[in-house]
């Protein structure tokens, strides 16, 4: 009887519990409603996270978008090839280009009627198709993540079939005019696929109106709950500055401005261009967890031995080469996201962009920085760190004003510390100068010796 009992209750209760399981199902969404690039990227790097950490059950990725940058969209597609989570799109309206490739890597597809997907040819800024090496990188790469989500082999009459998920070559499709499907695509056209065509060839798995509408008739849940991922403000500029070509110029503002203040000590602009740049360059970093406090202390300490090497010990060394490649190191190690040197989770891909962005950015760095020694300051605040000529009728042009000729051999004192570079007075005149030997202390007598390249070279007196 006592069996009997219990048995009724646990009948009795089994609904209640029923609903309360139920109720626990979390759906995360998250927001791909704009250019695919460095913003949209953290969007949904971020948002898979907080999904992980609040044991989603399932992610929705709300999507409408015309494309953006391979690189990105690429990151994002493996980032949902590889989770954990059930991830499935919902194409509000388009899902063109990278979008195409993201919904792709979906588990499933959800389209709104009138919805498209496709037209995923690579093109410059202009919307010109790129050669053809870049159109074969993404064809492999969308057709692998059309094979992704697998095939059934059947075997009818002693012939295999495979048949796709996802048919990998209707996916090429998207990317290569060549590619002929019978009744799908013909020669000449990119494809692009309408919700109705999507959901014929097995790219769609229903047309729907709305994302609740995924969850309570496509995956069957009655009781749910929705969370949303809401960017903030520093989502905003944290994307905006972990751009690569915004990351470039920023490692070009560095490596000027530490030349340029090395070169011409006390100006002031220079050093706080370089020290802006680097904020901008290593935060970003630091607080995603690509920057280690190691990595950025390597960065400093490959800044310090360079002003070692040239204002304590002149010349190029061992402590200007440590320097630079300390520099180097510390900059591409920021970006890529190793633990303490380990780097088997990173793939070979992130390594060569990293690497690629930082020497565009040193590359473009001495670039301008020898136009602006060069071009710019014939008046103005930057004046003194251009190189200005005079012009002599028998001579034409020379590199060296004829007034610092005539001051070889003049005395003076120091107005600045020199190591070695610095600023010296000549009768009411001061000039920009550079101790031929060792440190000149600011007060102390000196003597200019030499000029070269509209510099001034000066020893100390006794």
């Amino acid at each position: 009887m006592k069996r009997f009992s219990f048995v009724i209750i646990i009948l009795f209760l089994l609904p209640v519990f029923s609903v309360y399981a139920v109720e626990k199902t979390l759906i995360y969404k998250i927001n791909l409603k704009k250019e695919v690039g460095s913003t949209t990227w953290r969007y949904v790097k971020r948002g898979m996270a907080e999904a992980s950490k609040k044991k989603a059950d399932a992610v929705i990725l709300h999507m409408n978008t015309y494309g953006g940058t391979v690189i990105h969209a690429d990151s994002i597609r493996t980032l949902i090839l590889n989770s954990s989570i059930p991830v499935y799109a919902f194409i509000d309206n388009n899902a063109a280009s990278a979008g195409a490739l993201i919904a792709i890597a979906c588990d499933s597809i959800y389209m709104r009627p009138g919805a498209n997907m496709g037209a995923a040819t690579v093109v410059n800024g202009n919307g010109e198709a790129m050669p053809d090496k870049y159109q074969s990188y993404m064809r492999a790469t969308i057709r692998s993540t059309a094979e992704a989500h697998g095939a059934d082999t059947i075997i009818n009459d002693g012939d295999t079939i495979v048949r796709w998920k996802r048919d990998p070559y209707i996916a090429e499709a998207m990317v290569d005019e060549r590619v002929v499907i019978p009744n799908v695509v013909d020669s000449g056209k990119v494809l692009t696929l309408t919700a109705l065509e999507a959901e014929k060839w097995g790219y769609c798995e229903a047309i729907v109106n709305s994302t609740d509408e995924i969850i309570s008739k496509c995956l069957n849940r009655k009781q749910y709950t929705i969370e949303e991922y809401h960017p903030t403000l520093f989502d905003e500029i944290a994307g905006f500055l972990t751009n690569p070509a915004l990351q470039a110029i920023l490692v070009m503002i560095i490596i000027g401005g530490i030349y340029f203040e090395l070169q011409s000590p006390g100006i002031g602009f220079p050093s706080a261009a370089a020290l802006i740049a680097g904020v901008l360059y290593f935060v970003p970093l630091y607080i995603d967890g690509f920057a280690a406090g190691w990595e950025i202390l390597i960065f400093l300490v490959g800044v310090i031995l360079l002003i070692l090497e040239l204002i304590v010990i002149p010349g190029f060394g061992v402590a200007g080469i440590l320097g630079g490649i300390m520099v180097f190191t510390g900059l591409i190690l920021a970006l890529i996201n190793n633990v303490d040197f380990d780097f088997s989770p990173v793939e070979p891909k992130n390594i060569s962009q990293s690497i690629l962005t930082v020497i565009s950015g040193i590359v473009m760095g001495f670039a301008i920085t020898i136009y602006l020694a060069h071009k710019i300051g014939a008046k103005g605040i930057f004046h003194r760190l251009a190189l200005h000529t005079v012009q002599d009728a028998e001579k034409g042009f020379i590199g060296v004003p004829r007034d610092l000729f005539e001051l070889v051999g003049r005395e003076g004192i120091a107005a600045t510390i020199m190591r070695p570079s610095g600023k010296v007075m000549i009768g009411n005149e001061e000039y920009d100068a550079m101790a031929l030997y060792g440190y000149i202390e600011k007060g102390e007598s000196i003597k200019v010796v030499k000029t070269e390249n509209t510099q001034l070279y000066v020893i100390k007196t006794k």
